[in-house]
């Protein structure tokens, strides 16, 4: 039997530390889920700035954040949204936002790169959450993540046992693709910058490939990819407090990512 696992990467392989400040209301908010925020409310959408932090960190904190982004043709990628939107309107926001600032992002880089500069290995990402009602950006975010202590023994452990390992995520896929690299999952295996549609596309599209496709998640973004998926993992490892239809969803709940390589082993006897 061919058996595929495919893992998210922040909360499930990575232990994530998060910041958030409300531009609006100048206030910080430390390890949210971006995600179920931003599902409280359609007209929000989660956005990766394709920038990087030793780039932005020096410019002038009071410089509009929109204008730095647009001088400087900074890419983004969609990870999240409640509606269908297209990256002209995307753009249209981002770009023409008024309120946040270079200082807004630089302050949540600093607190996130002093929780996790002493990491050897960490993802760091920035982005902003929009907001239509808003009419521009609402938040502005930064993650560092690093992988959980047993995370590249887990993708060892699988591979010996001749198991195919993906990674799904929303993280922004340069920075994937080295974190791939430390784990040892190949980087043609490695889809940055998945929405929940295109993570429930990748199980659909291995289990033409695969006897079996197991998706591992955390978040209610996996929501959609682990009711496609054969077999469905929830790990309680980063935050144990989970909406009921993912617990409704999940065939095996973890507190290890470890644990995948047992449940695996069971189902192959």
């Amino acid at each position: 039997m061919t058996t595929a696992v495919v893992f998210d990467s922040a909360g499930t392989l990575l232990r994530t530390y998060r910041v958030l400040k409300d531009v609006r209301n100048n206030t910080v908010q430390k390890n949210v889920e971006t995600i179920t925020l931003t599902a409280s409310c359609k007209e929000r959408a989660l956005i990766l700035l394709y920038l990087h932090s030793r780039e932005i960190i020096d410019e002038d904190p009071t410089r509009l954040l929109s204008g730095y982004l647009s001088e400087n043709n900074i890419e983004f990628g969609i990870s999240c949204t409640c509606k269908a939107v297209t990256a002209d309107y995307i753009r249209n926001l981002l770009y023409n936002d008024s309120h946040a600032t270079i200082g807004d992002l630089q302050g949540c880089i600093r607190t996130v790169w002093g929780a996790c500069k002493k990491e050897s290995i960490v993802a760091l990402n920035s982005g902003v959450m929009l907001n239509g009602n808003l009419g521009g950006i609402e938040f502005v975010i930064t993650a560092g993540g690093r992988p959980f202590s047993r995370a590249r023994e887990t993708i060892q452990d699988l591979q010996a046992m001749g198991i195919s390992t993906y990674i799904a995520s929303g993280d922004r896929t340069n920075k994937l693709m080295r974190m791939a690299d430390y784990l040892g999952i190949p980087q043609d295996n490695t889809h940055g910058v998945a929405t929940p549609a295109i993570k429930e596309q990748v199980v659909e599209d291995l289990k033409r490939q695969y006897d079996t496709v197991i998706m591992v998640g955390d978040g209610i973004n996996d929501l959609r990819a682990m009711k496609k998926a054969d077999f469905a993992i929830l790990s309680l490892q980063q935050n144990r407090k989970k909406p009921d239809p993912l617990m409704k969803a999940a065939d095996y709940i973890i507190d290890s990512v470890h644990e995948v390589v047992d449940i695996v082993d069971s189902l192959h006897h």
